[in-house]
């Protein structure tokens, strides 16, 4: 039995309140009627899916929470999915290799780049620890958390390009730059979902100009 989290609408939305009518319910996803369907990606990767209920039946004691109130349940289960590191770390295996082919001795040009990731990196880690920091004092960061999401994600989108760049007067034949193109070009492809995952840049820039009091 696989067990997961899943937010259905049950109720229509009232004039007050738009994200009024959702239920956040535990699915047995081997239950009759369900269908999963994998997308392909072009990394070769099936790790977003379509799921279809056709007529399935979930018992009352799967509910998670209040009925018709899990808009602010899903918000707060968004800030740890927004705010953690796998929202910056995703295609960390290339600055990791950037680093493997330069070498103990790397040039000041090599230098500087390195460093200066290696920096952006440092800044989305402490960004991301104040955020579970507020999670676990019992707040509520929702732009917070998006912050980091958007910044995350669009550096390491990002980043497979600025390491081919800073690798570009490498010598190719090193005993490692093998691995390097290989790992480069595998995050290169996976590269352009990690801005659409968890919620795009425009949803989070939209939050985010809520929590300033902009919209």
């Amino acid at each position: 039995m696989i067990k997961v989290e899943r937010l259905f609408r049950t109720s229509t939305p009232t004039e007050k309140n738009r994200r009024h009518g959702l239920t956040s319910l535990l699915v047995d996803m081997k239950a009759p009627g369900i269908t999963c369907n994998l997308i392909d990606q072009m990394s070769g990767v099936r790790d977003f899916n379509e799921v279809v209920f056709d007529n399935v039946f979930i018992p009352d004691d799967q509910l998670i929470g209040e009925v018709d109130g899990a808009w602010k349940q899903a918000t707060t289960e968004l800030a740890y999915e927004r705010s953690g590191p796998e929202r910056f770390l995703e295609t960390f295996a290339v600055l990791r290799k950037l680093v493997e082919v330069a070498g103990n001795k790397p040039d000041a040009r090599m230098s500087e780049a390195i460093g200066g990731l290696v920096a952006e990196l440092h800044a989305l880690r402490r960004m991301s620890v104040s955020v579970a920091g507020m999670l676990e004092a019992g707040r509520e960061p929702v732009s917070e958390a998006a912050i980091v999401k958007d910044l995350g994600t669009l550096w390491e989108q990002d980043l497979p390009q600025r390491v081919r760049q800073a690798a570009a007067h490498l010598p190719v034949d090193t005993a490692s730059f093998g691995d390097f193109e290989r790992v480069l070009q595998f995050n290169t492809r996976i590269a352009p979902k990690l801005t659409i995952q968890g919620g795009t840049t425009e949803i989070l820039r939209g939050v985010i100009a809520r929590g300033l009091g902009l919209r």
